[in-house]
């Protein structure tokens, strides 16, 4: 098949929400109806042996939330489907966040009983900023809810986008008999699931047969109500609105029992977007280009702890990648080898011969590629747009045997690099600093570092509250405000200096005394690209 064929068929989307909407279930049950698992791992059952196919890290498993986004490729209806779920905690979302700049679309998971909360705002704020098309699943109609009418106007208001919905419950909780097809116009009548696909749904086209209306009552009676209510008020779907990201489609059903996970793999395969043009500094690169062009938008160590392997995860932008290609990484000028390519279901991995745009790969290495690195076959080019935030809680770091510090420092180093925490060495001294957006990063690490580095780890608050990279036109006035602020400058990862402080006021002056010096509260990529409107 040519490159312009595998394009089409591909779907790379991010399924994002607020924790405990049923985000990673979900994940669960569409690799089950792709065929790609046979049995769903219960993420509550922390006491089973089973856990969510998504969920590969201990502390994950401990828990029952997810911490690092994971990949998993399946194919479905003639589609290869790139699915990436990611954490829905908020202390996780510079994972997250970078994830959305690899997909072509979102599936966005709502619990019908709380609405919209605060970190599906922030996430839909993410894509919407990149005009990601969006669908929206609202989960949990088995339990007692909130009003559909009332949810579907919820998600209007707030996050500002029209609402097209595809289905339409009938009851809630106890009362939950199905929903309606409001394209079909029939009734996919709830059953309540297992951990495995079961045989075809009940479906009803007759809706003036008694039994019917004796069966389901003033349920079904409700709902016809509303729908009437509804298509008069809301707007009709509209594939343009929809690809600009201006309007959500909207499903109802409830994930952990099966129902409605199918009729969202179908939306997926038929309404989401095949993958695009990317824009690079130097250009836009057309996904059907012949040369292989890709973004490294994550890095993840120990996923196999006995190998301390390191993987890059890399979106495929343009071109086809064959397993044996020399491919060039621009930051450095070097060439990698890829003979050890992989393509994921989560943990597990298989050695992959090829792969095309809208494909996530992993590539394992021993350093030689970080965050935001471009790949190609020769062309100078720089992808942008994948962040890293300045962190706003600082720690220390400190180790009971002195003998284990190498291990510290390889540790931090590798953590650091895949932006599960960020980890700065001081310009005077040798304290390494860590620096997090939320405080749940230190306490992964702490149980990473001990389980994957034998390291006891001991953290405390730092002085520090502010943190801001620094640039200047003139490399000699960054250098003078470097020497001068020796005390408050760290390098991170990428070695970009960084000024520190205790308190917003040090911040105000410092911007005040140094008017050459730009302050950034986010760096785009290990290219050192700063965004100028993200000043100050």
């Amino acid at each position: 098949m040519t490159i312009d064929n595998e394009v089409v068929r591909r779907r790379t989307f991010a399924i994002i929400s607020h924790p405990d909407a049923g985000k990673t279930t979900l994940t669960e049950k569409l690799l089950m109806y792709a065929g790609a698992i046979h049995i769903a791992g219960s993420v509550k059952a922390r006491k089973s042996s089973r856990h969510a196919t998504s969920d590969w890290m201990e502390i994950e498993k401990q828990r029952g939330i997810s911490v690092a986004s994971s990949v998993m490729q399946m194919e479905y209806r003639d589609c290869v489907i790139n699915l990436l779920d990611t954490p829905g905690h908020q202390d996780f979302s510079e994972d997250t966040y970078r994830v959305l700049t690899a997909v072509d679309a979102a599936l966005m998971v709502i619990d019908a009983a709380n609405g919209v909360e605060a970190q599906t705002l922030r996430l839909l704020e993410v894509c919407r900023a990149r005009n990601t098309p969006i669908l929206t699943f609202i989960n949990k109609m088995d339990r007692e809810v909130r009003d559909p009418i009332t949810l579907i106007d919820e998600i209007e208001q707030t996050l500002g986008m029209s609402v097209a919905p595809f289905t339409w419950p009938i009851g809630m909780g106890r009362n939950f008999h199905g929903v309606f097809d409001l394209h079909q116009n029939c009734m996919r009548v709830f059953k309540a699931g297992e951990d495995r696909v079961g045989g075809e749904d009940e479906i009803i086209t007759d809706f003036n047969d008694p039994t019917i209306t004796e069966r389901f009552g003033t349920d079904l009676f409700n709902a016809q109500q509303e729908i009437e209510l509804v298509q008069g008020a809301s707007a009709e779907f509209n594939k343009e609105a929809f690809l600009d990201g201006k309007q959500t489609p909207v499903f109802f059903g409830s994930a952990i029992n099966n129902f409605g996970v199918r009729e969202i793999l179908d939306a997926l395969v038929s309404m989401a977007p095949a993958p695009g043009p990317r824009k690079a500094i130097q250009r836009e690169i057309q996904p059907a280009e012949k040369k292989f062009t890709g973004v490294v938008f994550k890095i993840q160590a120990n996923m196999n702890p006995a190998h301390r392997d390191r993987i890059a995860f890399v979106r495929i932008c343009s071109g086809m990648f064959k397993r044996g290609m020399n491919i060039k990484v621009v930051r450095s000028g070097k060439d990698i080898r890829t003979s050890t390519v992989v393509s994921f279901l989560s943990q597990r991995r298989e050695l992959l011969e090829e792969a095309y745009p809208g494909d996530i790969i992993g590539i394992p290495n021993h350093g030689t590629l970080q965050l935001g690195d471009t790949l190609t076959e020769g062309e100078s080019l720089q992808f942008t747009g994948l962040p890293f935030f300045a962190p706003e809680i600082f720690q220390t770091v400190e180790i009971a045997d002195p003998m284990r510090s190498k291990q510290l420092k390889l540790g931090l180093t590798q953590l650091g690099e895949e932006g599960a925490i960020q980890v700065f060495r001081p310009h005077i001294g040798n304290a390494l600093l860590l620096g997090a957006v939320g405080v749940l990063q230190f306490e992964v690490v702490t149980h990473r570092l001990k389980h994957e580095y034998g390291v006891d780890a001991r953290i405390a608050p730092a002085k520090y509250q502010v943190a801001r990279w620094v640039t200047s036109d003139d490399p000699r006035e960054l250098q003078r405000f470097i020497s001068a602020n020796g005390h408050r400058i760290a390098y991170d990862a990428v070695d970009a200096p960084t000024f520190l402080a205790s308190y917003g006021a040090e911040l105000s002056v410092a911007e005040e005394n140094w008017p050459a010096i730009r302050f950034h509260k986010l760096r785009e990529h290990a290219g050192l690209v700063f965004q100028a409107h993200m000043n100050g």
